[in-house]
């Protein structure tokens, strides 16, 4: 079976491809300077170059904030950016896994949302990565997924916990968002679940599959923990409000995700958060960061 992994060049694009190389399948990563998902000649072109039969789109615009003011910019990438992979793949009889995000939901409940609950996005970026979704299960019904995710840190690129572990040598105290929960996840554990999944799309896997960490945390927690496996003092980051770091884009409450598709397919349950992040933590405090301006607007990660 022939991948291909679109928006490779970012964080879970080149942990995906990292993977899928590890298990030695036949992959191909390509970044935006080789396939442009909103360009349909880049489409084209890439899909006559390397035939895929399975593809991995994780090209994405992720600047949350920066989406309220460029929705439209947002929506080609996360709209029709999908749109036009998954015609391609309709033509060329492949199949699609789509790299989705908790924006879509509204924020407001207070126990794990299931992958059937309907979506409610609150802002630009939530909004544009439904019309994506939608896109992806109008063109191929029975043969794509959806993975959403939410809250990644990783290896590559910047993230939150890289930036928890630059503050720590900084800073004497910290303050930390502890009004919004969610489940810190790493994206290599993301890429293992896409691989897991690749083979089963349109053959038993199809619709939505909630792809983030088992348990739950608030920024708060997330950055006390980094200390902590960092041999520092949580007690150096101190709890505070949303409030207190107004954006454009106001972010969910509750980000929290339910997993009850895994088990239909026969794969397990997700690790628990704080599992992962003691594995993570060693490689990534031995990555040199990769070089990323503040002012990026298209990135590929989810």
């Amino acid at each position: 079976m022939r991948w291909l992994v679109a928006g490779a060049g970012g964080m879970l694009g080149r942990d995906t491809v990292e993977e899928l190389d590890r298990r030695g399948e036949d992959v191909t990563g390509l970044g935006r300077t080789g396939l442009d998902i909103t360009r349909p000649e880049s489409v084209t072109r890439a899909f006559a170059a390397h035939r895929p039969d399975l593809v991995v789109n994780c090209a994405a615009y992720t600047a949350v904030d920066d989406a309220e003011t460029d929705e439209a910019r947002a929506l080609l990438v996360n709209g029709e950016g999908p749109r036009l992979l998954a015609a391609a793949c309709v033509a060329h009889g492949a199949r699609l896994v789509h790299v989705s995000t908790d924006y879509v939901f509204d924020g407001a409940a207070r126990t794990p949302y299931p992958e059937d609950r309907p979506p409610s996005p609150r802002t630009a970026y939530g909004r544009t990565k439904l019309a994506g979704e939608r896109a992806v299960r109008a063109a191929l019904p029975g043969a794509a997924v959806i993975v959403r995710t939410a809250w990644l840190y990783g290896v590559h690129g910047r993230n939150f916990v890289r930036t928890m572990l630059d503050l720590e040598t900084r800073r004497d105290t910290l303050d930390v968002v502890d009004d919004q929960r969610g489940q810190p996840t790493w994206s290599a554990d993301v890429a293992v679940r896409i691989a897991d999944l690749g083979p089963k799309v349109g053959r038993g896997a199809t619709g939505v599959f909630h792809a983030t960490a088992a348990g739950e945390a608030t920024w708060y927690d997330l950055a006390r923990e980094v200390f902590r496996l960092n041999g520092a003092d949580p007690d150096r980051v101190r709890p505070t409000t949303g409030d207190a770091f107004p954006r454009p884009a106001p972010r969910p409450a509750y980000s929290v995700l339910a997993h009850g598709r895994w088990g239909e397919v026969g794969l397990p349950p997700s690790r628990d958060w704080r599992t992962a992040l003691g594995q993570a933590l060693p490689l990534i405090r031995k990555a040199s960061p990769d070089p990323v301006s503040p002012k990026e607007s298209l990135r590929e990660t989810p």
